[in-house]
Protein backbone atom coordinates (compact mmCIF):
# COMPACT_ATOMS: atom_id res chain seq x y z
CA UNK A 1 0.00 0.00 0.00
CA UNK A 2 1.66 3.47 -1.19
CA UNK A 3 1.33 6.34 0.99
CA UNK A 4 2.20 9.96 0.84
CA UNK A 5 5.50 10.07 1.56
CA UNK A 6 5.52 13.67 3.20
CA UNK A 7 3.44 11.81 6.34
CA UNK A 8 4.36 9.09 8.55
CA UNK A 9 1.70 6.86 10.00
CA UNK A 10 1.94 6.68 13.83
CA UNK A 11 0.41 4.80 16.72
CA UNK A 12 0.42 6.12 20.01
CA UNK A 13 0.75 4.13 23.66
CA UNK A 14 0.49 4.85 26.85
CA UNK A 15 1.97 2.45 28.96
CA UNK A 16 0.07 2.74 32.37
CA UNK A 17 2.21 0.69 35.11
CA UNK A 18 0.95 -0.64 37.66
CA UNK A 19 1.71 1.03 41.09
CA UNK A 20 3.73 4.48 39.34
CA UNK A 21 2.33 7.31 40.59
CA UNK A 22 0.72 8.75 37.78
CA UNK A 23 -2.65 11.76 38.32
CA UNK A 24 -4.05 11.50 35.17
CA UNK A 25 -6.70 8.79 34.57
CA UNK A 26 -4.88 6.48 31.41
CA UNK A 27 -7.68 7.54 29.28
CA UNK A 28 -7.01 11.01 29.35
CA UNK A 29 -3.30 10.65 29.13
CA UNK A 30 -3.48 8.94 25.99
CA UNK A 31 -5.89 11.61 24.73
CA UNK A 32 -3.33 13.91 25.44
CA UNK A 33 -0.98 12.30 23.59
CA UNK A 34 -2.63 11.74 20.73
CA UNK A 35 -3.28 15.71 20.63
CA UNK A 36 0.52 16.06 20.81
CA UNK A 37 1.31 13.37 17.79
CA UNK A 38 -1.49 15.73 15.80
CA UNK A 39 0.05 18.95 16.80
CA UNK A 40 2.76 17.52 14.08
CA UNK A 41 1.54 17.91 9.96
CA UNK A 42 4.25 15.38 9.22
CA UNK A 43 2.57 12.33 11.93
CA UNK A 44 -1.03 10.88 10.58
CA UNK A 45 -1.91 8.92 13.80
CA UNK A 46 -3.93 6.09 12.57
CA UNK A 47 -4.36 4.38 16.52
CA UNK A 48 -3.66 4.62 19.96
CA UNK A 49 -3.94 2.03 22.91
CA UNK A 50 -3.10 2.10 26.64
CA UNK A 51 -0.76 -1.10 27.72
CA UNK A 52 -1.45 -2.03 30.93
CA UNK A 53 1.72 -2.90 32.36
CA UNK A 54 2.00 -5.06 35.62
CA UNK A 55 6.08 -3.31 35.72
CA UNK A 56 7.91 -1.87 33.49
CA UNK A 57 10.84 -4.57 31.82
CA UNK A 58 14.05 -2.94 31.80
CA UNK A 59 15.25 -4.10 28.43
CA UNK A 60 12.10 -4.32 26.44
CA UNK A 61 9.55 -1.84 28.48
CA UNK A 62 7.13 -4.31 27.61
CA UNK A 63 6.51 -8.36 27.76
CA UNK A 64 7.16 -10.33 25.11
CA UNK A 65 4.03 -11.62 24.67
CA UNK A 66 2.65 -7.86 24.39
CA UNK A 67 5.38 -6.85 21.92
CA UNK A 68 3.99 -9.74 19.62
CA UNK A 69 0.86 -8.66 19.79
CA UNK A 70 1.68 -4.76 18.91
CA UNK A 71 3.87 -5.86 16.26
CA UNK A 72 0.95 -7.80 14.48
CA UNK A 73 -1.06 -4.41 15.32
CA UNK A 74 1.09 -2.42 13.66
CA UNK A 75 1.95 -4.66 10.61
CA UNK A 76 -1.53 -4.65 9.93
CA UNK A 77 -2.14 -0.99 9.77
CA UNK A 78 1.34 -0.17 8.01
CA UNK A 79 2.64 1.98 10.76
CA UNK A 80 6.04 3.35 10.67
CA UNK A 81 6.80 5.42 13.86
CA UNK A 82 5.56 4.27 17.29
CA UNK A 83 5.05 6.76 19.78
CA UNK A 84 5.04 6.16 23.30
CA UNK A 85 3.88 8.80 26.12
CA UNK A 86 6.44 8.10 28.91
CA UNK A 87 10.16 7.79 29.35
CA UNK A 88 12.11 5.21 26.80
CA UNK A 89 15.83 3.98 27.64
CA UNK A 90 18.04 4.10 24.74
CA UNK A 91 18.68 0.69 24.99
CA UNK A 92 14.67 -0.37 25.01
CA UNK A 93 14.11 2.12 22.12
CA UNK A 94 16.55 0.45 20.32
CA UNK A 95 14.83 -3.00 20.95
CA UNK A 96 11.87 -2.49 20.03
CA UNK A 97 12.62 -0.54 16.95
CA UNK A 98 14.21 -4.07 16.02
CA UNK A 99 11.41 -6.28 17.42
CA UNK A 100 9.09 -3.96 15.28
CA UNK A 101 10.68 -2.19 12.63
CA UNK A 102 9.82 1.09 12.93
CA UNK A 103 11.16 3.94 13.78
CA UNK A 104 9.82 5.19 17.90
CA UNK A 105 9.95 8.32 19.91
CA UNK A 106 9.50 8.93 23.23
CA UNK A 107 7.13 11.62 25.10
CA UNK A 108 10.94 13.50 25.75
CA UNK A 109 11.67 13.14 21.36
CA UNK A 110 8.14 14.18 20.74
CA UNK A 111 7.40 17.64 22.55
CA UNK A 112 11.02 18.11 21.21
CA UNK A 113 10.12 17.36 17.97
CA UNK A 114 6.82 20.38 18.40
CA UNK A 115 8.83 22.92 20.20
CA UNK A 116 11.23 22.93 16.87
CA UNK A 117 8.17 23.17 14.95
CA UNK A 118 6.97 26.18 16.57
CA UNK A 119 10.23 28.11 17.98
CA UNK A 120 9.97 31.21 15.77
CA UNK A 121 12.49 33.75 17.50
CA UNK A 122 15.70 33.05 17.17
CA UNK A 123 16.23 32.54 20.87
CA UNK A 124 13.62 30.05 20.69
CA UNK A 125 15.35 28.07 18.21
CA UNK A 126 18.58 28.08 19.58
CA UNK A 127 16.82 26.51 23.08
CA UNK A 128 15.07 23.74 21.22
CA UNK A 129 18.16 22.88 19.29
CA UNK A 130 21.12 22.92 22.67
CA UNK A 131 17.46 20.79 24.51
CA UNK A 132 17.56 18.37 21.18
CA UNK A 133 21.22 18.02 21.63
CA UNK A 134 21.25 17.10 25.18
CA UNK A 135 18.46 14.74 25.20
CA UNK A 136 20.01 12.85 21.77
CA UNK A 137 23.56 12.72 23.06
CA UNK A 138 22.57 9.90 25.53
CA UNK A 139 20.82 8.62 22.69
CA UNK A 140 23.86 6.30 20.85
CA UNK A 141 20.83 4.40 18.84
CA UNK A 142 20.13 7.94 17.20
CA UNK A 143 21.70 9.55 13.84
CA UNK A 144 22.10 13.06 13.82
CA UNK A 145 20.28 13.83 10.75
CA UNK A 146 18.78 17.01 12.05
CA UNK A 147 22.09 18.99 12.65
CA UNK A 148 22.33 19.84 8.79
CA UNK A 149 18.55 18.97 8.12
CA UNK A 150 17.01 21.22 5.28
CA UNK A 151 13.41 20.70 6.55
CA UNK A 152 11.48 22.12 10.33
CA UNK A 153 11.67 19.52 12.92
CA UNK A 154 14.77 17.68 13.80
CA UNK A 155 14.90 14.84 12.03
CA UNK A 156 13.27 11.89 14.43
CA UNK A 157 10.25 12.10 11.88
CA UNK A 158 11.00 11.20 8.87
CA UNK A 159 14.46 13.30 7.07
CA UNK A 160 16.82 11.49 4.76
CA UNK A 161 17.16 8.66 7.41
CA UNK A 162 19.46 7.10 9.97
CA UNK A 163 22.35 8.02 8.26
CA UNK A 164 25.04 6.78 11.25
CA UNK A 165 24.23 4.58 14.23
CA UNK A 166 26.70 5.76 16.81
CA UNK A 167 26.42 9.53 17.83
CA UNK A 168 29.76 11.73 17.42
CA UNK A 169 29.87 12.89 20.60
CA UNK A 170 32.44 15.38 19.88
CA UNK A 171 30.77 16.91 17.09
CA UNK A 172 27.42 17.24 19.43
CA UNK A 173 29.81 18.87 21.84
CA UNK A 174 30.87 21.39 19.42
CA UNK A 175 27.95 22.36 17.95
CA UNK A 176 26.82 23.02 21.24
CA UNK A 177 29.79 25.14 22.48
CA UNK A 178 28.64 27.07 19.32
CA UNK A 179 25.05 27.29 20.11
CA UNK A 180 25.58 28.20 23.56
CA UNK A 181 27.60 31.51 22.21
CA UNK A 182 25.31 32.31 19.50
CA UNK A 183 22.39 32.00 22.34
CA UNK A 184 24.34 34.04 24.95
CA UNK A 185 24.45 37.16 22.09
CA UNK A 186 20.48 36.51 21.81
CA UNK A 187 20.08 36.71 25.34
CA UNK A 188 21.72 40.15 25.74
CA UNK A 189 20.29 41.16 23.25
CA UNK A 190 16.72 40.64 25.00
CA UNK A 191 17.89 41.75 28.43
CA UNK A 192 17.99 45.24 26.11
CA UNK A 193 14.63 44.49 24.99
CA UNK A 194 13.27 43.74 28.87
CA UNK A 195 14.97 47.34 30.11
CA UNK A 196 13.60 49.13 27.30
CA UNK A 197 10.11 47.69 28.43
CA UNK A 198 11.10 48.00 31.99
CA UNK A 199 10.79 51.92 31.18
CA UNK A 200 7.53 52.23 29.76
CA UNK A 201 4.99 52.71 32.70
CA UNK A 202 2.36 50.27 31.63
CA UNK A 203 1.81 46.90 33.84
CA UNK A 204 2.38 43.90 32.17
CA UNK A 205 -0.28 40.87 32.65
CA UNK A 206 0.70 38.08 31.82
CA UNK A 207 -1.18 34.70 30.27
CA UNK A 208 -0.59 30.99 31.53
CA UNK A 209 -1.66 27.80 31.40
CA UNK A 210 -2.41 23.95 30.33
CA UNK A 211 -1.10 24.07 26.65
CA UNK A 212 -3.99 24.07 24.63
CA UNK A 213 -6.44 26.10 27.62
CA UNK A 214 -7.53 28.73 25.34
CA UNK A 215 -4.56 31.59 25.67
CA UNK A 216 -3.62 32.70 22.40
CA UNK A 217 -7.97 33.15 22.04
CA UNK A 218 -8.15 35.19 24.71
CA UNK A 219 -5.00 37.38 23.27
CA UNK A 220 -6.25 37.89 20.04
CA UNK A 221 -9.91 38.33 21.46
CA UNK A 222 -8.36 41.41 23.83
CA UNK A 223 -5.83 42.80 21.32
CA UNK A 224 -7.14 42.14 18.05
CA UNK A 225 -4.16 40.46 17.13
CA UNK A 226 -3.55 37.69 14.53
CA UNK A 227 -1.07 35.37 16.78
CA UNK A 228 -1.45 31.28 15.89
CA UNK A 229 -4.40 30.21 17.87
CA UNK A 230 -5.11 26.63 16.89
CA UNK A 231 -7.02 23.69 18.65
CA UNK A 232 -4.20 22.03 18.94
CA UNK A 233 -1.17 21.35 21.95
CA UNK A 234 2.01 23.73 21.83
CA UNK A 235 0.05 26.24 19.26
CA UNK A 236 2.82 29.58 21.00
CA UNK A 237 5.67 28.81 21.72
CA UNK A 238 7.20 32.15 21.90
CA UNK A 239 5.97 34.57 23.92
CA UNK A 240 3.78 37.28 22.59
CA UNK A 241 3.53 40.66 24.05
CA UNK A 242 0.79 43.59 22.77
CA UNK A 243 -0.03 47.16 24.14
CA UNK A 244 -3.75 47.18 24.99
CA UNK A 245 -6.35 49.91 26.24
CA UNK A 246 -8.57 47.83 28.70
CA UNK A 247 -12.47 49.37 28.36
CA UNK A 248 -12.44 51.69 31.02
CA UNK A 249 -8.99 50.99 32.31
CA UNK A 250 -5.70 51.07 31.96
CA UNK A 251 -2.93 51.06 28.90
CA UNK A 252 -1.31 47.38 29.52
CA UNK A 253 1.03 44.91 27.95
CA UNK A 254 -0.21 41.81 27.45
CA UNK A 255 1.75 38.86 27.00
CA UNK A 256 0.86 35.72 25.77
CA UNK A 257 3.37 32.66 26.80
CA UNK A 258 4.24 28.94 25.70
CA UNK A 259 1.52 26.05 27.23
CA UNK A 260 2.75 24.41 30.18
CA UNK A 261 2.13 20.47 30.43
CA UNK A 262 2.52 18.04 32.73
CA UNK A 263 6.12 15.53 32.83
CA UNK A 264 7.65 18.11 30.25
CA UNK A 265 11.19 17.37 29.67
CA UNK A 266 14.08 18.37 32.14
CA UNK A 267 16.16 19.43 28.99
CA UNK A 268 12.86 22.13 28.26
CA UNK A 269 12.20 23.07 31.74
CA UNK A 270 15.96 24.72 31.16
CA UNK A 271 15.71 26.08 27.69
CA UNK A 272 12.87 27.41 27.96
CA UNK A 273 12.91 29.45 31.50
CA UNK A 274 14.13 32.20 30.01
CA UNK A 275 10.73 32.33 27.06
CA UNK A 276 9.08 32.61 30.89
CA UNK A 277 10.85 35.93 31.70
CA UNK A 278 7.46 37.88 31.40
CA UNK A 279 5.84 35.88 33.87
CA UNK A 280 8.65 36.48 36.38
CA UNK A 281 8.06 40.52 35.17
CA UNK A 282 4.23 40.63 35.57
CA UNK A 283 2.58 42.82 37.77
CA UNK A 284 -0.19 40.33 37.06
CA UNK A 285 -1.07 36.87 35.84
CA UNK A 286 -4.26 35.25 34.28
CA UNK A 287 -3.73 31.49 34.45
CA UNK A 288 -6.37 30.75 32.04
CA UNK A 289 -8.07 26.84 32.01
CA UNK A 290 -9.97 25.01 30.01
CA UNK A 291 -12.69 24.40 32.12
CA UNK A 292 -14.65 22.13 29.70
CA UNK A 293 -11.35 19.43 29.85
CA UNK A 294 -12.21 16.55 32.37
CA UNK A 295 -8.76 16.71 33.57
CA UNK A 296 -8.75 20.38 34.32
CA UNK A 297 -7.79 20.36 38.03
CA UNK A 298 -5.47 17.78 37.32
CA UNK A 299 -4.21 20.57 34.88
CA UNK A 300 -4.10 23.25 37.27
CA UNK A 301 -2.04 21.97 39.05
CA UNK A 302 0.41 21.40 36.88
CA UNK A 303 0.95 24.88 35.95
CA UNK A 304 0.98 25.96 39.79
CA UNK A 305 4.08 23.44 39.99
CA UNK A 306 5.61 24.87 37.05
CA UNK A 307 4.79 28.62 38.37
CA UNK A 308 6.18 27.73 41.63
CA UNK A 309 9.50 26.01 40.02
CA UNK A 310 9.80 29.30 38.08
CA UNK A 311 10.06 31.22 41.81
CA UNK A 312 6.58 32.75 40.96
CA UNK A 313 4.96 33.19 44.80
CA UNK A 314 2.68 34.59 46.36
CA UNK A 315 4.11 38.21 45.66
CA UNK A 316 2.58 38.47 41.89
CA UNK A 317 -1.88 38.89 42.10
CA UNK A 318 -3.15 35.63 40.25
CA UNK A 319 -6.62 35.66 38.91
CA UNK A 320 -7.94 32.17 37.57
CA UNK A 321 -9.55 32.49 34.25
CA UNK A 322 -12.27 29.42 33.69
CA UNK A 323 -12.32 29.28 29.92
CA UNK A 324 -14.35 27.70 27.44
CA UNK A 325 -17.69 27.52 29.45
CA UNK A 326 -19.64 27.91 25.78
CA UNK A 327 -18.53 24.47 25.42
CA UNK A 328 -20.40 23.04 28.95
CA UNK A 329 -24.54 22.49 28.67
CA UNK A 330 -26.16 24.22 30.38
CA UNK A 331 -26.66 22.70 33.72
CA UNK A 332 -22.73 22.79 34.47
CA UNK A 333 -22.28 25.70 32.93
CA UNK A 334 -24.49 27.49 34.96
CA UNK A 335 -23.47 25.55 38.14
CA UNK A 336 -19.81 27.09 36.97
CA UNK A 337 -20.80 30.77 37.11
CA UNK A 338 -22.58 30.53 40.01
CA UNK A 339 -18.91 28.80 41.55
CA UNK A 340 -16.92 31.46 40.17
CA UNK A 341 -19.53 34.31 41.20
CA UNK A 342 -19.09 33.35 44.76
CA UNK A 343 -14.66 33.70 44.67
CA UNK A 344 -13.54 37.67 43.68
CA UNK A 345 -10.12 35.84 41.75
CA UNK A 346 -12.16 33.38 39.59
CA UNK A 347 -14.12 34.56 36.09
CA UNK A 348 -16.11 31.99 33.89
CA UNK A 349 -15.37 33.46 30.65
CA UNK A 350 -15.80 32.24 27.01
CA UNK A 351 -12.15 33.88 24.73
CA UNK A 352 -14.31 33.06 21.81
CA UNK A 353 -17.97 34.41 22.34
CA UNK A 354 -16.59 37.12 24.63
CA UNK A 355 -18.88 36.12 27.31
CA UNK A 356 -17.19 37.33 30.90
CA UNK A 357 -14.82 39.48 29.77
CA UNK A 358 -16.63 43.01 30.95
CA UNK A 359 -16.18 41.59 34.69
CA UNK A 360 -12.93 40.10 34.05
CA UNK A 361 -11.35 43.72 32.56
CA UNK A 362 -13.04 45.44 35.50
CA UNK A 363 -11.09 42.71 37.83
CA UNK A 364 -7.75 43.58 36.18
CA UNK A 365 -8.37 47.52 36.49
CA UNK A 366 -9.17 46.91 40.03
CA UNK A 367 -5.97 44.42 40.45
CA UNK A 368 -3.73 46.47 38.96
CA UNK A 369 -4.82 49.80 40.57
CA UNK A 370 -4.79 48.32 44.06
CA UNK A 371 -0.75 47.99 43.47
CA UNK A 372 -0.53 51.46 44.08
CA UNK A 373 2.06 52.59 47.42
CA UNK A 374 2.45 56.03 48.44
CA UNK A 375 5.31 57.58 48.96
CA UNK A 376 6.85 61.03 49.94
CA UNK A 377 9.64 62.70 47.38
CA UNK A 378 11.62 65.42 47.72
CA UNK A 379 12.40 67.39 44.39
CA UNK A 380 15.22 69.76 44.19
CA UNK A 381 13.79 72.90 41.94
CA UNK A 382 16.46 71.58 38.93
CA UNK A 383 14.72 68.82 38.74
CA UNK A 384 11.82 70.60 37.14
CA UNK A 385 11.74 67.20 34.80
CA UNK A 386 10.75 64.81 37.09
CA UNK A 387 8.41 66.81 38.75
CA UNK A 388 6.91 67.15 34.84
CA UNK A 389 7.19 63.58 34.83
CA UNK A 390 5.02 62.96 37.64
CA UNK A 391 1.80 65.36 37.05
CA UNK A 392 2.20 63.56 33.11
CA UNK A 393 1.87 60.09 35.11
CA UNK A 394 -1.28 61.65 37.15
CA UNK A 395 0.48 60.24 40.49
CA UNK A 396 0.55 63.56 42.73
CA UNK A 397 -1.41 63.33 45.52
CA UNK A 398 -0.05 66.95 47.05
CA UNK A 399 2.72 69.01 46.70
CA UNK A 400 4.32 71.49 48.94
CA UNK A 401 7.18 74.26 48.00
CA UNK A 402 9.21 75.46 50.42
CA UNK A 403 13.43 76.91 50.10
CA UNK A 404 14.98 73.12 49.58
CA UNK A 405 12.46 72.40 46.49
CA UNK A 406 9.56 70.84 46.20
CA UNK A 407 7.68 68.08 48.79
CA UNK A 408 5.26 65.58 47.30
CA UNK A 409 3.02 62.77 48.31
CA UNK A 410 2.54 60.57 45.09
CA UNK A 411 0.57 57.22 44.89
CA UNK A 412 2.36 55.12 41.87
CA UNK A 413 2.72 51.56 40.75
CA UNK A 414 5.90 50.15 41.14
CA UNK A 415 6.73 50.19 37.46
CA UNK A 416 6.13 54.23 37.51
CA UNK A 417 8.84 54.14 40.51
CA UNK A 418 11.49 52.44 37.90
CA UNK A 419 10.59 54.66 35.22
CA UNK A 420 11.30 57.92 37.77
CA UNK A 421 14.20 56.30 38.90
CA UNK A 422 15.83 56.05 34.98
CA UNK A 423 14.74 59.62 34.67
Amino acid sequence: MEHDAQVTRAWVLHPDIYGANQRREASFALEEAVSLADALAEIEVVGSTVVRLPKAHAGMLFGSGKIEELKGLFEANDVELVLIDGPVTPVQQRNLEKAWKVKLLDRTGLILEIFSDRARTREGVLQVEMAALSYQRTRLVRAWTHLERQRGGLGFVGGPGETQIEADRRAIDDQLVRLRRQLAKVVKTRELHRKARAKVPFPIVALVGYTNAGKSTLFNYVTGADVMAKDMLFATLDPTMRAVHLPDGPEVILSDTVGFISDLPTELVASFRATLEEVLAADLILHVRDIAHPDSEVQAKDVEDILTSLGVGTGTKQLEIWNKIDLLDDERREAMNTRAARDDEIFAISAVTGEGLEDLFAAITTALDAKRTEEDLHLEFSQGKHRAWLFKEGVVENETQDEDGFHLRVRWTARQARKFEGL
